[in-house]
């Protein structure tokens, strides 16, 4: 799901995890700010500058509310951007209320919806969030169960403005074009996910696509058959598939440049590490850590931040991009292609965000951490909220603030700097699990039953035209 670049999983027994990549050579073109293509955006980095975005908001009041459209169905996946059109996954099923519990609580227990679910691609006028088409994916009962905090459609599509890729888990890999014609599906399997030490709960698939340069990326890490893959973004042709010695991980692969050639970040317990884009093959990998790998790597600025956590380890490392081999750390000291690490500060669910040189990492009951991104010094820890609340939507950034949403949908701007500025909550009014998109100086969030657009001024053929009751 990605609601956290990965599913939501229980907490308490699990301990925490979180992943960022921030490398060299991958810069945010222009041309391409505005357009929000994956999870986390351009290159998963959750930044967008370009714009001034909103900092305080009421959704209930109406405040600082562009305009918010209902969503049927459950889905954690997160809305995605490309000129003009937002694009949205949810998985409809039969039960009026289908079961979603969230919070702070320790069990890992599976849904009980298991009847038929009709999973749909929706695609809604960014401007006045009009729902302008939705597409049926698949129809049938789901083949693998999902968590009581999971929905059945986790991962987030992802576009190159040719394409929408969605990934279902156990039920395919489907493309799109644009205006929701077919392209092409893949069955990958059974994909079966759940933690390393309970091998028969299932919480199902979150894992989201990427796209670079005419492929579609894919990381399968399930019981049994874990494995990465290259996808013909245009005929679905498979170009290489790499297996995986990997327990079951919930994270997305991001793309980094080292040398001037493509690379793949994944997350992972058994392995956390590089691949070629080109080949597929190995790179360098890191060893051990946590084995609930969740959050998704970050691309920016010429470093790789991994982190994950279950237990008595939640290591974040900070690791060159020209890592080649074995590069776990001995002993627990950095040196060679790790620059530093810690080794008890990992995010359970939450993919960090790396803003201005700091990195910022908001775990369980909104206890937030911020680093100096290159040396790895502790600047601050802080709490968002009143620690009641879980936090599973990862942050987003730009014009100076960093955005945390709690579950309970009260989302704190927080200034970006060495010092924390305790700020106010922004209410969402629903429970929100996703993680929200940028575009145009407007942040887009996913709830409950909604996708809303925070925006401080309406474009000028909008003006008192707000409707924020539901189409």
């Amino acid at each position: 799901m990605d609601c956290g670049g990965g599913a939501c999983m229980a907490r308490g027994r699990f301990t925490r995890v979180a992943v960022a990549v921030w490398c060299a050579g991958l810069a945010i073109p222009g041309a391409a700010a505005e357009n929000w293509p994956q999870f986390r955006g351009v290159n998963a980095s959750g930044v967008s500058d370009s714009h001034k975005l909103p900092r305080s908001w009421s959704v209930p009041e109406g405040v600082g509310v562009r305009w918010k459209t209902p969503i049927a169905g459950l889905g954690h996946s997160s809305p995605i951007i490309w000129d003009d059109r937002i694009y949205v996954t949810t998985a409809l099923s039969g039960e009026k209320e289908p079961e979603l519990k969230v919070g702070l609580y320790g069990d890992g227990d599976s849904a009980k919806d298991m009847g038929e679910q009709r999973w749909l691609l929706i695609c809604l006028d960014k401007s006045t969030g009009r729902v302008l088409w939705e597409r049926e994916g698949h129809r049938g009962a789901p083949t693998v169960a999902r968590h009581t905090k999971a929905t059945h459609c986790n991962s987030t599509p992802a576009t190159d403005g040719k394409h929408i890729v969605t990934f279902l888990g156990a039920e395919g890999l489907f493309c799109f074009d644009m205006d929701s014609k077919p392209v092409w599906k893949k069955d990958l399997g059974r994909l079966e996910g759940g933690p390393l030490e309970f091998d028969t709960m299932e919480w199902g698939f979150a894992s989201s696509p990427i796209i670079h340069d005419g492929r579609v990326i894919v990381q399968c890490d399930v019981h049994d058959q874990a494995f990465v893959a290259a996808f013909d973004a245009a005929s679905g042709s498979e170009i290489w598939r790499t297996k995986r010695d990997e327990v079951p991980t919930w994270g997305t692969p991001s793309i980094y440049k080292e040398g001037g050639a493509a690379r793949i970040a994944v997350n992972g317990y058994k392995h956390i590490g590089g691949y070629d884009f080109a080949t597929g093959k190995e790179l360098w990998k890191i060893v051990g850590g946590g084995d609930v790998p969740v959050p998704t790597p970050v691309v920016a600025d010429g470093m790789i931040y991994i982190t994950n956590a279950h237990g008595a380890a939640a290591p974040l490392y900070a690791v060159r991009p020209e890592a080649v081999g074995d590069i776990t750390p001995k002993d627990g000291a950095p040196g060679g292609a790790v620059v530093w690490h810690v080794s008890r500060n990992g995010a359970y669910m939450q993919t960090p965000i790396v803003y201005r040189g700091l990195l910022y990492s908001c775990i369980d009951r909104g206890v937030l951490k911020c680093y100096d991104a290159g040396t790895g010094e502790m600047l601050y820890q802080e709490r968002l909220g009143k620690g009641m609340s879980g936090f599973t939507s990862s942050p987003v950034a730009g014009d100076g603030r960093v955005y945390f949403a709690s579950e309970e949908g009260d989302v704190f701007a927080v200034g970006a700097g060495r010092e924390f500025r305790k700020p106010r909550a922004n209410p969402l009014g629903e429970v929100c699990m996703s993680t929200p998109a940028i575009s145009e100086g407007v942040i887009y969030y996913r709830t409950r039953g909604h996708v809303i657009a925070i925006g401080a001024e309406e474009p000028a053929d909008r003006k008192g035209r707000r409707d924020i009751s539901g189409q």
